[in-house]
C-alpha cells in the first residue's frame, strides 16, 4: 500500500477508474471487474458524478460496495464540476452535488472529493470554502483538484492556507509516458506543497497498451482513433523501448507503461480502467513490477 500524500489514506498502487461503469461496461461486467480488483488487493476506486451518463457509475459502485459489505475497506474518490447538468464549482452546486453523490454511492462520506474541472467563473474562495464546509461536516475526508494549471493550483493552496480551509491533498492531471507536460509546471508545485499525483489517461487513450501500432490497425473504433494520434516516430520509439523492457520481465507493454508512471516522483498511483477482469490483469500486474533505474531512464529518454 502507498500513503496518499499527507493524508492518512493507504491506497493500492493502481487506482481503478470507474469511468467505463454504466458506459461500456454494464452493471454485471462492472461488478466482475471490481471483484477481480479486490481479489488482487485493490482498494481505491475513482469515479465522478459525470460518469456513466450522469450518476450511473456511482450507483454501480455503491451497489457493489453495499452488496459486498466492503465500504470501510475501500477508498472512494468522486468529483464535482464536470457534469453539464451540475456544472461549475459554486458553493450551491458543490453542496448539492455532494449530497447527490453520497446518495448514489450509498455512503455517509466521500474519502476523496475532486474539483473535476477548474471553474474560473467562481471565486476560488467560494469554491474552497464550500469544500471546507463538507470536510468540517464529516461528509468528505480529503480534497483533490483535477485539470488545474500550476498557477491556479498554487493560488488555491495559498487561499486555503490563508483562510484555514481544508486544502487540496492530491492532483489528478493528464500524465503518461508520451504526455509529459505535467513534469514542467505542475510537478514542482505538487512536490513543494506535499501533494500526491494520481494521473489519468495513464495508458494514453490505449496507445500504451501496444495494441495499435499502425494506421491499418485502428479501424473505426473511437478508442483506436484516439490512440492513433500517437503513431509517429516518437511513438514508435516508445513502443520499441516498452517492448524491450516488457520482454525482459515477461509482462505486457501496458504493465510496463503503468509501472514507469507509478515510479515517477510525486505519483502515488496511476488511474486505469478495465471493462473485463481479463483486461484488468495487466493493470494490476504493474503494482508488483519494479523497474530498474536504467529501465526507467531508457523509457523516459525514448519518450523525449
Amino acid at each position: 500500500m502507498t500513503k496518499l500524500g499527507n493524508t492518512d489514506l493507504d491506497v493500492y498502487g493502481l487506482n481503478l477508474g470507474a469511468n467505463v461503469f454504466g458506459w461500456t461496461a454494464d452493471e454485471p461486467q462492472s461488478h466482475a471487474v471490481l471483484d477481480a480488483y479486490a481479489a488482487a488487493g485493490g482498494n481505491f476506486v475513482d469515479t465522478a458524478d459525470l460518469y456513466g451518463g450522469g450518476g450511473r457509475s456511482e450507483e454501480i459502485l455503491g451497489g457493489w460496495l453495499a452488496a459486498r459489505g466492503w465500504r470501510d475497506d475501500f477508498v472512494v474518490a468522486t468529483k464535482v464540476g464536470g457534469w453539464p447538468q451540475r456544472p461549475g464549482l459554486s458553493a450551491e452546486n458543490i453542496q448539492g452535488a455532494a449530497e447527490d453523490s453520497l446518495r448514489r454511492l450509498g455512503t455517509d462520506h466521500i474519502d476523496l472529493y475532486y474539483a473535476h474541472i477548474d471553474d474560473r467563473d467562481t471565486p476560488l474562495e467560494e469554491t474552497l470554502g464550500a469544500f471546507d464546509a463538507l470536510v468540517r461536516a464529516g461528509k468528505v475526508r480529503y480534497l483533490g483538484a483535477s485539470n488545474y494549471t500550476a498557477e491556479r493550483l498554487a493560488e488555491a493552496l495559498s487561499i486555503s492556507d490563508q483562510n484555514g480551509f481544508a486544502r487540496y491533498a492530491v492532483l489528478q492531471p493528464h500524465y503518461n509516458l508520451v504526455e509529459r507536460d505535467y513534469e514542467r509546471d505542475l510537478a514542482p508545485v505538487v512536490e513543494r506543497e506535499g501533494l500526491a499525483t494520481l494521473p489519468y489517461f495513464a495508458l494514453a487513450k490505449g496507445f500504451l497498451t501496444g495494441k495499435y501500432r499502425s494506421k491499418d490497425e485502428t479501424g473505426d473504433s473511437p478508442r483506436a482513433a484516439r490512440a492513433a494520434s500517437y503513431l509517429d516516430a516518437g511513438g514508435e520509439r516508445v513502443l520499441t523501448a516498452l517492448d524491450e523492457v516488457a520482454a525482459a520481465h515477461g509482462v505486457s507493454v501496458a504493465t510496463v507503461a503503468l509501472a514507469w508512471l507509478r515510479q515517477q516522483p510525486t505519483v502515488a498511483a496511476p488511474i486505469a480502467s478495465a471493462r473485463t477482469p481479463e483486461q484488468l490483469a495487466d493493470l494490476t500486474a504493474s503494482v508488483a513490477l519494479e523497474l530498474t533505474d536504467a529501465e526507467v531512464t531508457a523509457l523516459s529518454d525514448a519518450a523525449s
